[in-house]
């Protein structure tokens, strides 16, 4: 299998290194095949692939849509380092409101799998830093939402103080106001 999966401490949200074939050509690797993903237990069909690039410094998120719009994500930097950040937003769940952190870069090559009922943010740790991202469903303005990216009751350990923002993502809500329809299987 050319993929290692890890779950993380949020158990939901899985690290993902694919094998690497290098040589003084360069490399090559796969970075997403489902029958590897799916025996691992990670099924959902992806519908929408996107890109960013970000200046240094640079925090998008915390972003998420709700259901029945929901996403889960692929995503592993093409370019530069970032900081990436998933958030448990669903209610019930032992982990709500936790959130976990992964350094991705195009060094490192590792992929993060979020699944629905996380908010997800990112900084830009280098300039410009490019993320690729595989979305189990199509975006849908009216299903977006998002959660300020410094909620003091979420407490995230960013990289950065003062960082570039949208006016969209400076004006998010906290996990506690935000419009959240997710709840943990079986609650």
């Amino acid at each position: 299998m050319p993929f290692t999966f890890k779950r993380l401490e949020i158990p939901d949200v899985i690290l993902i290194e694919p094998q690497v074939f290098s040589d003084e050509r360069g490399f090559f690797t796969e970075t997403y095949k489902y029958p590897d993903f799916s025996q691992f237990g990670i099924k959902e069909q992806f519908l929408q692939d996107s890109q960013s690039r970000s200046a240094k410094g640079t925090v998008r998120g915390l972003h998420y849509q709700k259901n029945p719009m929901a996403q889960a994500k692929l995503v592993r930097a093409a370019r530069g380092e970032i900081f990436d950040v998933a958030v448990d937003i669903r209610k019930g769940s032992g982990y709500y409101g936790k959130w976990i952190s992964m350094v991705l870069s195009a060094e490192n090559k590792k992929i993060l799998y979020i699944p629905a009922g996380f908010a997800h943010g990112f900084c830009a740790l280098s300039e410009g830093s490019e993320l690729f991202y595989k979305f189990s469903n199509i975006y849908s303005k009216e299903h977006e939402r998002g959660i300020i990216w410094d909620d003091p009751q979420i407490g995230i350990a960013w990289p950065v103080k003062k960082p570039l923002l949208s006016e969209k993502d400076s004006g998010f809500p906290v996990l506690a106001g935000a419009d959240n329809n997710f709840t943990y299987p079986g609650k």
